[in-house]
């Protein structure tokens, strides 16, 4: 009988439930603040940031896939990993002052919103609870003028880029976010280990049927490098990556007047079209050119293409700039390639989960 994961403890609230066991069901199946500061501070062996680094120095840390298996297999023991839950929010860095994008741009956030946080660099999640992406993503793009609605957000924090020790002292490290007097919309997402594969199974499960999308599996040796490492895997019912739209391809028949295609450019510089998942909204008014998409996909083809590609949803419009930003690693221009394949991706509300 599978014994029940290990829970971690905060030392406050815990953002999100971490493991219960339920039954493997069909869907696996088929699957894949100033004491505060100081305390930081003093466990971090390069210490604060400093005060002119510029937002858009430093890459992020990128989750490599893990295929859907029925034997949900890892490249080392699952009992070597920390799980946490895959947020469906807009990924953001602290820089040890103010918030930035995956790519590059600056966050508008209340001041009141980032006082008192330790002058540490934090990579997490901007987040609104389950399913509230396009919400999580509309306030950070286009901030109102009320600064209400950012009292429902929270920066989920899972870790921290400048700590170059092994993850599960990271862990430790983080937890300290939970401490009393801080910032209640400031934490770490929890983290939990698992003894075996059912017990991964089960806890996936479980995030699914409370209307999650995913898993992150990131091992405990890992130190924390930007860009794609298989040390840090999602774990998500189907495939989904990112690319970048270069073209406006045009619509027939019913779709005449409208967009029939986008022409999208992957990585490596592949390019083939995302028609499946736009609506009539979305073939109006398509993701400007430069924006990075998000699709879903089963597979690849002999020739390394995705095998019927579906658009999901806008992941990041084109930067302000037009050149590439350090965090999102992707080609803003038909030419241009990244070095390192792009980031994990979430779900629009109402289309399929990944």
């Amino acid at each position: 009988m599978s014994r029940r994961p290990r829970r971690v403890e905060h030392g406050g609230m815990d953002i999100l439930p971490t493991a219960c066991m339920h039954p493997p069901g069909t869907a696996v199946a088929r699957l894949r603040v100033t004491v505060l500061a100081l305390a930081l501070g003093a466990t971090m062996a390069s210490g604060p940031v400093p005060a002119q680094a510029p937002g858009r120095e430093r890459g992020l840390m990128l989750a490599a896939s893990l295929p859907p298996a029925h034997g949900l297999p890892t490249p080392r023991p699952v009992d070597e990993y920390w799980v946490s839950e895959k947020l469906d929010g807009v990924r953001a860095r602290f820089d040890g002052r103010r918030l930035w994008t995956r790519g590059g741009l600056p966050v508008e956030a209340p001041a009141w919103f980032t006082a008192g946080w330790p002058p540490l660099q934090m990579d997490g999640e901007l987040w609104l609870g389950r399913g509230r992406f396009e919400e999580a993503s509309s306030l950070v793009r286009n901030p109102p003028a009320d600064d209400a609605p950012w009292r429902a957000m929270r920066f989920v924090v899972f870790d921290l880029p400048d700590d170059p020790r092994r993850f599960g002292e990271r862990v430790v490290a983080m937890r300290r976010l939970a401490a009393p007097g801080v910032a209640p919309w400031l934490r770490p997402v929890a983290q939990s280990r698992v003894a075996d594969g059912a017990q991964l199974r089960a806890r996936l499960d479980a995030v699914l049927a409370d209307g999650g999308e995913g898993l992150m599996l990131h091992h405990d040796a890992a130190r924390y490098i930007a860009g794609r490492h298989p040390d840090l895997l999602k774990l998500k019912p189907y495939d989904d990556a990112e690319a970048r739209v270069v073209s406006h391809l045009p619509g027939r028949g019913k779709y005449a007047g409208l967009v029939g295609a986008l022409l999208v450019e992957r990585a490596d510089g592949a390019r083939f079209r995302l028609g499946s998942g736009l609506d009539d909204a979305e073939r109006a008014s398509p993701p400007a050119l430069g924006s990075l998409v998000t699709y879903r996909y089963s597979g690849l083809t002999v020739n390394g293409l995705p095998r019927f590609p579906r658009y999901l949803r806008l992941r990041e419009p084109p930067a302000a700039t037009g050149a590439p930003a350090s965090g999102s690693d992707e080609p803003t221009g038909t030419s241009r390639r990244r070095l390192i394949p792009g980031p994990a991706t979430r779900p629009r509300p109402g289309r399929p989960r990944d």
